[in-house]
């Protein structure tokens, strides 16, 4: 009997899903045959030891039950006649068993629904334990994978034989994806939910960025850098702790790379996100001291027992140390394990403050493409030096009103002040 469903188009499929997905084609074929059985025990009822056979070539179906050779059949279900069974095999005798093809006239179609069905469930259960057996040991890895859609703020990645998901939880706050976009990803965990194994990515882990740097930087790769801590808040900024073994490298200096290729590699990824990378140390002093450079600190308290430090700044260098919303004492504390906190140093007289503002202002004033005005509005909401102005983006200065329609020239001013700085120390001799 043949049937066009379990025919050419059956096996197609199951060629296409071993050759395509990996999945056995033995386990395909063995699913297909158990839900036949069942469909042969509906259509030709209780007949003894009923099997189904495909033909592996031609896809052919049949039932075939093993029936005795009876002189009387009293149940057509467990018997065959001597005559019938001796059409079958000519020396047949009474109780033996024989085969006999039971194929009912109808069985094609129910056995073509009953196929298609038992072969989607075959295909579904084994490749979610492909998913797990592929996937098990690549948890802390990094993937590159197709944005196929959206489930809310959920994102569903296609990694090539299987599909990914991308929780919103995992997702950097600061990042939009597009259908159809190429994204690397971090292998957060391989989970198993009620639907089965489900692989869990993420952008916004700390690991991702480690797993940047390992990719980057050979010296981590080899073991002759150590990333000993990291701290980020993801799509503002990352402070990464890094120690050499070796004296005679430079942890912080082959992280960067020759004129800062391999971590303007990272920041690119990371869509220009803010990367520090600290020396570490084990002196607490010198460790935060590194942390929350170039804030210059005047004085520390360390206390051993609560793992705090107290850290005394001048008054133009609190901003600068605490950072923008507190970011940079936050990163610095989750860096370092320790508490943080920073206290201005109190200033000696009134009159000291306010020539410290003016000197900050002829600073700024001094810039070219900054007037006094803007100089003397910027000092006042707190850009007190060229390094704090430097972190400040065209949002923050159009927050004021005194600086909103100048907020794009004043950050192209600073750009350009930074980069001719940047030569002069580059060219000393010109």
């Amino acid at each position: 009997m043949k049937n066009w469903i379990m025919n050419a188009e059956f096996l197609a499929v199951v060629d296409f899903w071993e050759r395509e997905k990996g999945i056995s084609r033995d386990v395909l074929l063995a699913a297909v045959q158990d839900a036949l059985l069942s469909a042969a025990k509906k259509a030709v009822g209780p007949a003894r030891e009923l099997r189904c056979v495909i033909d592996p070539k031609s896809g052919d179906i049949r039932a075939i039950a093993k029936l005795i050779v009876s002189e009387k059949v009293l149940s057509k279900h467990d018997q065959i006649s001597v005559f019938e069974a001796r059409q079958i095999k000519p020396d047949a005798q009474i109780g033996e068993e024989v085969e006999k093809e039971v194929t009912p006239a109808n069985f094609g179609r129910i056995a073509s629904q009953n196929a298609k069905q038992a072969l989607m469930q075959a295909i579904r259960k084994a490749e979610k334990q492909l998913i797990f057996s592929e996937f098990k040991d690549r948890t802390g890895d990094i993937v590159s994978g197709i944005v196929r859609r959206f489930d809310r703020s959920d994102v569903t990645v296609d990694l090539g034989k299987y599909e990914a998901l991308l929780p919103n939880r995992e997702r950097v706050p600061t990042e939009e994806y597009q259908i159809g976009e190429r994204i690397n990803c971090y292998v957060r965990a391989v989970e198993n939910t009620s639907h089965g194994p489900e692989i869990i990515l993420s952008r916004a882990a700390p690991e991702f960025v480690m797993k940047l740097f390992q990719r980057e930087v050979s010296e981590i790769t080899d073991g002759t850098i150590e990333i000993k801590a990291i701290a980020r808040e993801p799509g503002y900024r990352t402070k990464l702790a890094v120690y050499s073994r070796d004296e005679k490298v430079d942890p912080v200096g082959a992280c960067v790379g020759l004129r800062g290729a391999r971590v303007k590699n990272i920041v690119r990824e990371l869509n220009n996100e803010k990367v520090d990378i600290i020396r570490w140390d084990s002196n607490i002093k010198q460790y935060v001291a590194n942390a929350l450079s170039p804030a210059k600190l005047k004085a520390f308290e360390v206390d051993e027992v609560n793992r705090r430090v107290r850290i005394l700044v001048s008054d133009d260098q609190l901003s600068l140390a605490i950072g923008k919303r507190g970011q940079n004492a936050r990163l610095t504390s989750k860096l370092t394990g320790w508490h943080i906190d920073i206290d201005q140093e109190q200033a000696t007289t009134v009159r000291g403050q306010e020539e410290n503002l003016q000197q900050a202002v002829e600073i700024l004033a001094n810039i070219p493409g900054i007037s006094r005005e803007q100089a003397d509005a910027l000092v006042h909401h707190g850009f007190v030096n060229f390094e704090l102005l430097q972190q400040a983006e065209v949002g923050d200065l159009a927050e004021f009103p005194e600086l909103t329609e100048h907020a794009q020239e004043i950050i192209q001013a600073v750009q350009a002040e930074s980069a001719r700085r940047s030569l002069s120390v580059d060219s000393p001799g010109t």
